[in-house]
């Protein structure tokens, strides 16, 4: 038996699975007479039976055309007995491919599952009542059972079953025994397959058949819509991930994770004032919230607090019914299902309804749209409406609430922390020379008008570091040093002073400034976090020796600023008459009669000395 082509047999479309058709194509090439796989007559009891093959012929000719194993060969060609492909002559209930002697038989195109026949119970009953005159009432178990099941549910065509029935076998009788045997082996494996016996997996269990007919009119919709999505404008990747950036940038500071957690991360320190300040309905929110919702309106209506203070604003403009309906829609979409039905209602008779008490301002066709929907009610039958009514309300109420007198006592009512850092900064963090500068004074505050020759530091801290301040607050009258880094009686000179005496002798080499302001320091004990903050004229500690001071509406007196001597020194060489001194500085009255002299050199550090090579010690 040869087959040259498949065909559907004139048959109207049904749903196929995407591996039939290649199946079908391995069986043809299994059923060619010179590379397929060995076929022989089989002799049966009394008769024999052409075209017979063996199960191990089928693994080795899988196995050698698609170069795999035995275990994947047996795999396949199982599956192949089991789509009803090939069936077995001997063990007809067991649909498996054993690898012996056991024979096995191609099945006729017409009873593949290509064909998608209809496996109507009429037929079913038709066959077992076939088998029942063939064998005399001796069928199956769960045949015996079907059959019984069949005859009370069609006992009103039951006869004209049991005449098609008597008219199939009295045509199989008139064939010839060979041809009656292999068509009944054929049947009953198709049968098999699509009937299979309790406690059995059936391989034609694929789920819901399609209803659709997939012919060169939708394959052309197909191709059309494909070409359509092909030609719609993108968003290129440079736009993307500007946006991506952009919204990053924005909520940074926003992020505990990426910026600092104010006033302190409750999961770190057990401290829930963070909780407490950014409750849903707290009363005065903190700055970070206000600055939320200007992000946008999303994030407006997002927090319960900020929905609060725009209701108040509407409801000053005389809209407030607008944000009710739109809560109204959320709490139906998100509500229980058992109170969806009232809360629909309720809505309409309170927005939506001619005359209603908060009737809101939307489009004819909008309002047709939800009123037919409201028949019926579900989740989603208010979406147009409430769709409308938040575009209405951030393209016109959003803006203006923004430029509002209310979200403006709100922002300027609202909380804000600062972190002030109490830790020492580095020493000499700068030391690099910079050009045409001669002094570093290490003041934080602006220049004023007043003294144009106090100069700073373009990157200079916030803060200036305590052990500066606590060395440089100390006149230069008042400095003294010994040997040892104690008091003395000598004078401890000025860069002036170093410069004139630097000819005459050499003096004994100082400790350096370093040595000195650490033990300035540890003589003045400032080891709590509030003895460092008081050294700083820039941060302010908190009421109760905290890191967090919150701002309200009147901020905290604070201690004004005082000037501060030079403690880095950049070395360069500039005219005496030149140079620039801070404010009410000593050095500039011991320097001012050495005025005649040539360039001096300056000290970039204070632990570096002045030798007689003009070099830094």
């Amino acid at each position: 038996m040869t087959i040259r082509n498949v065909r559907d047999h004139g048959q109207r479309y049904r749903p196929r699975m995407a591996c039939l058709k290649k199946v079908e194509n391995v069986v043809l090439e299994m059923q060619d007479p010179k590379t397929g796989v060995k076929s022989q007559t089989q002799r049966l009891v009394i008769t024999t039976i052409p075209h017979a093959i063996t199960g191990e012929d089928i693994v080795a000719w899988i196995a050698n055309r698609f170069k795999t194993d035995a275990a994947e060969a047996r795999a396949m060609g199982t599956m192949m007995v089991a789509f009803g492909y090939i069936y077995p002559l001997q063990d007809h209930k067991r649909l498996i491919l054993k690898p012996d002697t056991s024979l096995y038989r191609f099945q006729t195109p017409y009873f593949w599952p290509a064909q998608q026949w209809l496996v109507e119970d009429t037929d079913y009953a038709i066959y077992l009542a076939k088998r029942n005159i063939r064998k005399k009432g001796m069928l199956e178990l769960y045949e015996q059972e079907q059959y019984n099941n069949l005859y009370k549910w069609m006992n009103h065509k039951w006869d004209f079953i049991v005449m098609q029935a008597k008219e199939q076998y009295r045509a199989g009788k008139e064939r010839k025994k060979p041809d009656r045997v292999v068509f009944d082996c054929q049947e009953r494996a198709y049968w098999v397959v699509h009937r299979p016996p309790p406690g059995t997996v059936s391989a034609m269990d694929y789920g819901h058949d399609r209803m659709v007919d997939p012919n060169m009119e939708e394959v052309k919709v197909c191709i059309m819509f494909i070409q359509q999505c092909i030609m719609r404008p993108r968003v290129k990747s440079s736009v993307s991930i500007g946006a991506l950036i952009k919204y990053t940038t924005t909520y940074k500071e926003h992020d505990p994770f990426l910026h600092t957690c104010l006033p302190s991360s409750p999961w770190i320190t057990d401290d829930v004032t963070y909780w407490t300040l950014n409750m849903p309905n707290v009363e005065t929110p903190t700055k970070m919230r206000v600055e939320r919702w200007t992000f946008s309106f999303g994030e407006l209506l997002m927090d319960p607090r900020g929905r609060a203070d725009f209701r108040l604003f509407l409801k000053k403009e005389f809209s407030g019914e607008n944000l009710a309906f739109w809560e109204a829609c959320e709490d139906l979409k998100w509500g229980a299902a058992e109170t969806m039905k009232e809360k629909a209602q309720q809505i309409y008779k309170t927005f939506l309804a001619r005359g209603a008490p908060r009737w809101i301002n939307i489009d004819g066709k909008t309002m047709d749209i939800t009123v037919k929907g409201l028949a019926h009610p579900h989740r989603y039958v208010l979406d147009a409406a409430q769709t409308h009514i938040y575009m209405l309300m951030k393209k016109d109420s959003y803006g203006r609430y923004l430029k509002s007198p209310v979200f403006k006592e709100t922002q300027k009512k609202a909380y804000q922390y600062i972190l002030c850092m109490n830790c020492v900064p580095q020493l000499c963090r700068f030391t690099a020379p910079v050009p045409h500068l001669a002094v570093y004074t290490g003041i934080c505050e602006a220049q004023s008008t007043a003294s144009p020759g106090l100069m700073t530091l373009p990157n200079s801290a916030a803060c200036p570091s305590p052990i500066s301040v606590a060395i440089d607050s100390t006149p230069a009258s008042e400095r003294r040093f010994d040997g040892n880094g104690g008091p003395s009686s000598s004078h401890f000179p000025s860069i002036a002073e170093a410069s004139v005496s630097e000819e005459e002798k050499q003096p004994p080499a100082p400790k350096s400034r370093m040595a000195l302001s650490l033990s300035r320091l540890l003589r003045r004990g400032c080891n709590a976090p509030s003895v460092f903050a008081s050294l700083s004229p820039k941060c302010a500690v908190a009421s109760g020796g905290g890191k967090v001071q919150p701002l309200g509406v009147e901020p905290l007196a604070q201690p004004q600023p005082r000037r501060i001597a030079n403690f880095f020194q950049i070395k360069v060489d500039i005219p005496p008459e030149c140079r620039i001194y801070p404010i009410d500085s000593e050095d500039e009255e011991d320097d001012s009669a050495d005025t005649a002299r040539g360039g001096v050199k300056e000290i970039i550090c204070p632990w570096e000395t002045v030798t007689k090579q003009d070099g830094a010690g």
